[in-house]
Parts: C-alpha cells; structure tokens; sequence
C-alpha cells in the first residue's frame, strides 16, 4: 500500500494506482471526460488536471501513478485555474446546441460547464463543423461536431466488444472520430457506446428526439432475453417506455447491456400487440371479452379431456417466461392429470436429470479465468455479455479453446477475441472431438478414457490447455444444448472437467432457462416432450409465450401439426400464430407484469411492472389462475404473483440448494453419428417474440444476414 495526502486527507491505495484511484477512494471527485472505470488510461482530455507538489505543471490524475509521500492538490487555485483552461478549449469548437441536443440534462460537458466554463468567449473565428455519418441503425452520429476526442467510444470497441469499428483519423481541428470504408456500427454491443459518450456526438436513433431526460421515470428491471440477466433502467413517460439503460450490477452485467436488451422495446409499442382476446370463428377472427375467452378455453379443454383422455392436453412453454408463470403452467397440466409440459422447445435430445443444468461458477469468474473450453457455442452473438467477460480473461492471458462448427469468418473475426485451440468439425462430430481430448487426458494422466478417441495435435494443445492452470471452466453452449447428441456431449465434458479440475456449466439459452428447471416445467412420468407435442399428437395445446415456427426445433413444420390439433390456445404479447390458433389471449411482456428470472449461474432476480398493461392485456400469471379456477382446480387463490413466489419457495423448488445445482448425469457416452437435423440455434435478433418485432434490430447487419441465410434455404 502506497500512503498519498490528498487535499489535506491521508489516504492508502494500492501501489500502482493513480491519483484518481486515490481521489475514488476518498470520495473526492475530479472533473474528467475520458476516464472510465473500466477503459485503458488515455488522458487526453486533460480536465483531470490537479496540482502535485514538487511538480513543474498541473499533472493528469487519470495517467498520475501515487508515490509514497505524494501530495495532491485537487480544488486549490492551481488546480481550478488548469481545469478552467482545459474547459474553454473545450468549448472553443462544440455547437450552441444545448436546446434541441438529445443529451441535455445527462450531458457531463454541459454539467461540468456550469462549474468550469468561463460566462462567455475569447475565440472570435468560427467554429469547425464535422460532416455527419451514418453508421446503422442503432447508433446516431449525426451532430459529430459536438465531440470532444474523448476515444471512450473508440476504447470500448477495442477492449470489450473486440472490434475496433471506430477510430481517429486526422490531426488538431481536421481530426475526427469514423468508421473507416463507410462501414457501419455491427457490434453486437454498440450501444453502451451511447452511454459512454460525455457529450451529445453518439445518441440513440430509435430514441433521437422522442422526449427529454427530465420528463421520464426511471424504473428498475430485468432483461428477459439471454441467461445473463442483466440489470435494467427502463425509462418511462406517459406509460410507454421510452428507452432502456443499464442498471450496474457488477456480479451480473457490470455497467453494460447487449443491443437486444437496450432496443428491444419498440415492439412494445408497434400494432403488431395483441390487446383485446380473440376467438376464431368460421375461419375469422372475432375479438371477445375476456370470460367469454376464458370460458371457451375450459370448455375446451373439458371436452377434449373428456373425449380423448387426459394425456391428449399440453403446453408449451417459453423459457424467457417468468418463474410464476411457468410454475403455474406446470401446476395448471398437472392439476387436470397430464404430464405434458415441457419448455425445451429447440432440443433434439430430451434426456431427463435430476440436476439442474447451469452455469457451474458465478458469472463475475468469467472474467477471471486462465482456461476455458468452449463446446457449440456463437459465443459473441449468443451471449454478448459472457463474451465480453471471457474477452477480459483473454486479454489477460487466458488461454481460449473451442470445439465448433466451421465458420465462414476466421475465429479471431467470428469471436471478436484471439481463440487459441480450435476443433472445427460437424456438428454430428462433436462428440467425436471431446473424446478426442478425453483421450489425450487419459494418456496423459494414465486412467481410462470414457471412449476411444484419437489422439490429434489439436486435442492435444486443448488437453494440456486444461490440465494446466487454476481458473478453469469448460462451457457447453446453445448448440451443445440442443444437439441431438447433448447428453454424450455433457457427460465427456463431465469426465474432461473432473480430469482437469474444471467447473462444467451451460451458458443456457434464455432468461429463465435455469427457473424452469427448478417449478419443473418438464414433462413427467409418461408425459411428452416438446418433440413429442409438436409432432401431431395433441388435441389441444396451449403455447405460452411462444410461436413454434420461430421458436422450435421443427420449425415450420410444427404448423401442419399444431393445425391437426382441435384446440390451441395461444397466450403471447403479439398477434402470433393466427393460422392455427384457435384462441388467443393477450398477456404482459416483461415491462407490464411483475415476475421472476433465475439466471445462468441461479441467481433469483425479482420485479416489477414499469407501464400499466396494453389494452385488455393481462398478466399471464393471473390468466393461468382464473383459467385454473374455471377448470375447478384447487390451489390456485392467489391474489399476487408474489403470493405466487412465496408458494414456490414454500415447496422448495426454486430454493438454491447446492444438492439440486449441477450438470452431472448417468449416461453412457455415445459419440457415433447422429443423425437428424443440426442443432437448432437462433440468431441473436430471431430469439425471441420481442426482438423479432423491434424494428431497429432488424435493420441490423446481424440481421440481415441471418434473413439472407435462411431465405438461401440453409
């Protein structure tokens, strides 16, 4: 520890540190424009400046390494008097354009300005002006005059997205911040681009002059797209949500969010919402009130039940569906005598396990590993913010290994991150290539492989990889999941991690992947698969949350099915499924219902709505209840969903406990071909009903790309 005097106050900080490290500590802030937290030191914005004795100038605090005995002066007429000169440089070329600007009120110039700023100019020439630049759907740098060369932007996409799609090009007034080539901003993570801008140079195009800062509320949430839940501002005006911020939570997402969380709400708001029930009637659709809708589907149910039997009844459930819907889905199926519930709507291999299958480390070890194996995974598009963790292990030294598909971008490209061992191989290889480390590990270690397999150079590198080091953790990604080889996948992974002393886990696809394991939202005793359910077996199936041509391993084949059935009740946010639902029933997304996730490392995260609900729409929950109360099922008087919770806390399905968390299953390994289909993935802008109906997000490159794909026929 290094002891500095810092305004007058003794202060300790580690050796290394610089003096904004001490200033931190002691809860002294010095005005800074540049510097953040979790961004490489540049130091070029200057207005850092502070007065260290025995120096010949004002020194930078951000680039100032303390030394023993070093005194600091932050707010005396040295320091002030530096830090006022730096400000009207500063404010020698930015515009006059506070009034229509999209970052007055939360602007940092414009609130360090008042303090800093001198009450009028010295600099008579003109002012410089940057030719505006479209960079893409997300990202507005349409008032590029206003940057002040701070390179946060620039420093982001370098050394946490990965890619540098941002720089500097010029010198003095003729430098600028560009893409280079015209191209435009594809990272998946652009828009904490936004947040990170001090100024108004980088605005938000979705949300470019809809409202002011000051007029919306800003109310807590959670993302309920991919496993990471991450933490969320959702901000309000006149109960529609404007805009979407990241909450920091340095355990779960840190400071950041992917773009899918931050745009995803304009499907909240387009026409494509269901709000009023609807029947189908002669082939056209009626709209209803909500007891006749509701009436209509117990009836149904009743007679189906009574005509064809118990089993001839199930649902389908989404797993980016809260915990208290899914609990009463499950308990919903279970209450008329059916065990056909399932939420695994993309998998191919439906081993049952007692276990639940996670994470297997806590999220924030991510950014602390010195090996990793990843198994089936499009690691930076499927879960942005585990790549941008494991993107920091990787900077740090760790030592990146994957056993994949082939790709048409070279890794480097495809991950945004240096990957060191690569086993590119078919899908209906995987198997083949984990064996092929297990078999290395057993030479190396003199035991008994799981399997035989071939000892190559490449497995070789991966098994040495694992067997050095103390941070290590092997993860098994979408594709792994739903492969139609999973269980043999999971358990060489299993024997690889116990060989190697490395945790195992799943990323896990969805915002409540991990929950529906624990209400056991799965088929029991005799029930069917979601496979099963999709093929044409049911009478009457009820689809929550979820759209089977978009979200199912059949994909549009599970239409012709779902026609076959005499009854399918759709209960969605969106008018979805219309061509073979008979009934739909309008229920809240996740910004008007509260509700419960459990993500990828099982962590409970509770919340509320943010808006009043949309029309006549309900939270599904409650639709669940009243349905179950028509159907004269008992246990289901709730008069909250956190009555909802406490009952499943009560039955001690969703507590933690380290007996129920794990990956381990009795299996035996199979690593011949499997034949089928290739595991269904969905691209990171298709995953679910929300993104599908953000328009942004579909004007992406990633997007794109993915419509030219699938209309290839691939």
């Amino acid at each position: 520890m290094v002891e500095i005097e810092l305004d007058g106050q003794k202060v300790e900080v580690l050796e290394g540190s610089t003096v904004m490290h001490a200033a931190e500590k002691a809860g002294t802030y010095i005005p800074h424009f540049c510097y953040h937290k979790k961004l490489s030191i540049a130091a070029n914005c200057r207005m850092c400046l502070v007065d260290v004795e025995k120096a010949p100038k004002p020194m930078p605090a951000c680039a100032t390494p303390v030394t023993q005995g070093m005194v600091v002066h932050t707010k005396n007429d040295k320091a002030i008097k530096a830090q006022k000169g730096v400000m009207e440089f500063l404010l020698i070329n930015h515009p006059l354009d506070c009034p229509i600007c999209d970052q007055g009120g939360e602007c940092q110039l414009q609130d360090l300005a008042v303090g800093y700023g001198a009450g009028e100019s010295r600099y008579q020439e003109e002012k410089r002006m940057v030719f505006h630049k479209d960079v893409g759907p997300l990202v507005s740098m349409q008032e590029m005059s206003r940057c002040i060369h701070c390179t946060r932007c620039v420093r982001f996409g370098q050394e946490l997205a990965g890619v540098m799609e941002l720089g500097m090009s010029h010198r003095g007034e003729h430098a600028e911040i560009e893409t280079f080539v015209g191209m435009s901003v594809d990272s998946e993570l652009s828009g904490n681009m936004i947040d990170l801008c001090p100024v108004g140079a980088l605005t938000s195009k979705p949300f470019r002059y809809s409202a002011r800062t000051w007029e919306l509320s800003r109310r807590k949430s959670v993302s309920p797209h991919d496993s990471t839940g991450a933490n969320l501002i959702v901000q309000v005006k006149h109960d529609k949500v404007m805009r979407v911020l990241p909450l920091e939570n340095e355990a779960v997402n840190e400071c950041w969010i992917a773009d899918r969380d931050r745009f995803s709400y304009e499907a909240l708001n387009t026409d494509d919402r269901l709000t009023r029930p609807m029947l189908k009637q002669g082939g056209e659709w009626k709209t209803v009130d909500w007891q006749t809708a509701l009436e209509y589907v117990a009836n149904g149910l009743k007679q189906i039940k009574s005509e064809y039997g118990v089993d001839s009844i199930g649902t389908l459930a989404s797993p980016h569906s809260t915990l208290e819907e899914l609990h009463l889905a499950s308990s919903l199926m279970r209450g008329l005598g059916s065990e056909n519930i399932d939420y695994r709507l993309r998998n191919a291999d439906f081993t049952s396990s007692s276990l639940v299958r996670w994470l297997g480390t806590s999220i924030a070890s991510l950014s602390q590993l010195q090996r990793v194996l990843v198994v089936g995974s499009n690691l930076r598009k499927d879960h942005p913010l585990f790549a941008l963790r494991i993107r920091q292990s990787v900077r740090n030294g760790c030592v990146l290994s994957t056993v994949n598909s082939l790709n048409e971008l070279p890794l480097t490209d495809a991950w945004a991150m240096p990957v060191s061992n690569a086993l590119l191989a078919s899908s209906e290889n995987w198997a083949q290539s984990l064996a092929n480390v297990a078999a290395v590990i057993a030479v190396e270690k003199g035991v008994i492989a799981p399997v035989s397999g071939e000892v190559t150079e490449t497995a070789k590198a991966i098994a040495l990889s694992l067997m050095s080091g103390e941070r290590k953790a092997i993860l098994l990604g979408n594709a792994a999941a739903h492969h139609a080889n999973a269980s043999s996948l999971l358990a060489l992974a299993n024997w690889i991690g116990e060989q190697c002393a490395a945790s195992v886990g799943y990323l896990t696809e969805a915002a409540n992947t991990v929950g529906a394991q624990f209400v056991n939202a799965l088929p029991g005793n005799g029930g069917l698969n979601a496979g099963q359910m999709l093929d044409g077996r049911l009478k009457a199936v009820i689809l929550l949350n979820n759209e089977p041509e978009f979200d199912s391993a059949p994909g549009v084949q599970s239409k012709a099915s779902l026609n076959s059935s005499q009854m399918v009740v759709t209960l969605s946010p969106f008018k979805a499924n219309m061509s073979f639902s008979d009934v739909m029933l309008p229920i809240s997304p996740f910004t008007e219902t509260p509700g419960t996730f459990i993500n990828a490392e099982g962590r409970i995260q509770s919340f509320h709505a943010v808006v009043k609900p949309n029309g006549e729409t309900r939270p599904a929950w409650k639709v669940l209840r009243v349905l179950a109360n028509l159907l004269g099922l008992p246990g289901f008087n709730f008069e909250s969903s956190s009555d909802v919770l406490k009952s499943i806390r009560d039955a001690d399905a969703s507590h933690i406990a380290s007996d129920r968390l794990g990956n381990a299953i009795q299996h035996e390994v199979d690593v011949s071909a499997v034949s089928g289909p290739a595991p269904v993935v969905a691209s990171i802008y298709q995953l679910d009903g929300l993104v599908r109906r953000a328009t942004s997000l579909q004007l992406t490159a990633d997007a794109r790309k993915a419509a030219s794909f699938e209309g290839a026929g691939a």
